[in-house]
């Protein structure tokens, strides 16, 4: 009856060990899960990193295609800002030349007409001549003006300035006939009570002074309200 006991305590002692092993048994297989799991989740995590780093890689190069196409729509800009500003250029540049070779409108001695480039420019240049007391070359140049612009809406302003160029140049009788004609294509010119008064000057210097009471009665008939008028008056009083 003795050796029951020791029996016993052998079989609680396998059962232990027993218990112990499936112990360490079921420790093992949860380290090996957990060592598997932590495995998994390195890789998944360096794959997350590799995933990560990629993505920064992909958005620094977007960044840089994008100051790349900044640079480049900023560069398109200037040079569409140019390319404006040169058109526009070229636009006026165009009028302007343009403009050189169409008729303008004049506003001449109280009339309005429409003049060529060339044919204003022959005129100022004339009249500029003038000016200058160059009295020979002003008459050559008013009477070369009128050669060439028969038609011109200067002609019955070229004509007093032709007419007082030969009146310095003490070409009398052309200066009569000048301002004579003047007076029959424009009789209402602005310049036509000077030419009248200019005509008795003419008269008086070539001692016609008969022939200049009569133009100076005229004058003042024909345009009593004339500066050229209250001039013909004196000038009336001193040859009577």
């Amino acid at each position: 009856m003795a050796a029951a006991p020791a029996h016993a305590a052998l079989f609680e002692d396998d059962e232990a060990r027993r218990a112990i092993l499936e112990v360490r048994q079921r420790v093992e297989a949860q380290r090996l899960q957990v060592t598997e799991e932590l495995s998994k989740s390195g890789e998944e995590n360096a794959q997350l990193r590799r995933s990560l780093l990629d993505l920064q890689t992909q958005i620094e190069a977007l960044r840089t295609e994008l100051a790349r196409m900044r640079g480049q729509d900023e560069q398109l800009t200037r040079e569409l800002a140019e390319s404006q500003r040169r058109q526009k250029d070229m636009a006026l540049a165009v009028e302007e030349r343009m403009r050189k070779f169409e008729p303008s409108k004049v506003s001449m001695d109280g009339r309005e007409f429409t003049a060529e480039p060339a044919e204003q420019r022959d005129f100022d240049a004339a009249l500029a001549v003038f000016r200058k007391g160059e009295f020979p070359a002003a008459q050559a140049a008013f009477a070369d003006f009128l050669k060439r612009y028969p038609q011109s809406g200067f002609k019955p302003t070229a004509l007093f300035w032709l007419g007082n160029a030969q009146y310095a140049n003490r070409d009398y009788r052309g200066a009569i006939t000048n301002f004579r004609a003047l007076l029959a294509q424009a009789p209402d010119h602005g310049r036509a009570p000077e030419a009248v008064l200019s005509i008795a000057n003419c008269q008086i210097e070539l001692k016609d002074n008969a022939g200049a009471r009569k133009t100076l009665d005229d004058l003042v008939k024909a345009y009593p309200q004339s500066e050229a008028a209250v001039a013909a008056k004196e000038r009336l009083a001193r040859l009577r």
